[in-house]
């Protein structure tokens, strides 16, 4: 039975923006981290309607992979009045309760002067029920420290393993041996997750989550190094259950 341990946790409460780092967090069967991806910025070329958002492939909303300057942003979202604190450089810039209309028109305002979008008016949406992930599934995603490292052997370059977006960072086992989760499960404190696929990486990687900068060309390094273009894995919730920094991780099998 395999160990490892859950070094950190993280969610995206608006697609595109920083993570958002947690001690602890309750996962329920069947979704993705609470508030995760819960947001989305529509651009004016998008097919998404903001008056009714749907899920939609990522080049319809603003995203790393054409939208870097995203990574200038940090973020804070608090769960039980949906404010959105907007920072730069460590100093707030923008804050509105998106449960309010004039909360999420303060924070469409600031977007828009921030981006100055040439596709149009940018506007930050939800939906019921809906989170604005990559894939159209609720999924949870897992990235592998020690494989984030193996990565600096062919970038000769420290690697953010920020830049991979992940939900659960894991610690202690072998490099890529994630890969071999898949159809697996896995057992963090009460809760069980399968590991459903790999994860193919994009552009959106190349993106210094630091500077916002596009200073490594990752889908490159991963292609000349290994192979193939993946990082981290995607699991689905099984059984749900309250899983904190620094829990043990057991893969069955």
């Amino acid at each position: 039975m395999t160990v490892a341990r859950l070094a950190a946790l993280f969610r995206y409460p608006v697609k595109g923006l920083a993570g958002q780092k947690l001690a602890a967090i309750d996962l329920a069967p069947g979704e993705t981290l609470p508030h995760d991806r819960r947001f989305a910025i529509v651009h004016g070329a998008s097919q998404c309607d903001p008056a009714a958002p749907s899920w939609q492939p990522k080049r319809q909303f603003l995203q790393l992979l054409t939208d870097e300057r995203l990574a200038q942003l940090g973020i804070d979202y608090d769960d039980a009045t949906e404010a959105l604190t907007l920072k730069r450089d460590g100093k707030q810039v923008a804050r509105g309760l998106l449960s309010m209309p004039i909360g999420q028109e303060l924070i469409n305002q600031f977007l828009n002067a921030f981006m100055k979008d040439p596709r149009g008016a940018l506007k930050i949406v939800s939906a019921p029920g809906v989170a604005f992930t990559d894939k159209p599934e609720k999924l949870v995603s897992l990235i592998s420290l020690a494989s984030v490292k193996d990565i600096e052997r062919v970038t000769r370059a420290p690697v953010d393993p920020r830049r991979f977006r992940g939900n659960l960072i894991l610690e202690g086992v072998p490099a890529w041996a994630e890969f071999d989760w898949v159809g697996r499960e896995l057992a963090i404190g009460p809760t069980r997750l399968r590991v459903v696929s790999r994860i193919t990486r994009c552009a959106a990687t190349n993106v210094n989550p630091a500077t916002g900068d596009r200073d490594l060309n990752i889908p490159k390094a991963l292609m000349t190094g290994f192979g193939h273009a993946d990082c981290g894995v995607y699991a689905e919730v099984l059984a749900g259950g309250r899983i904190a920094e620094g829990d043990m991780v057991t893969v069955a099998g």
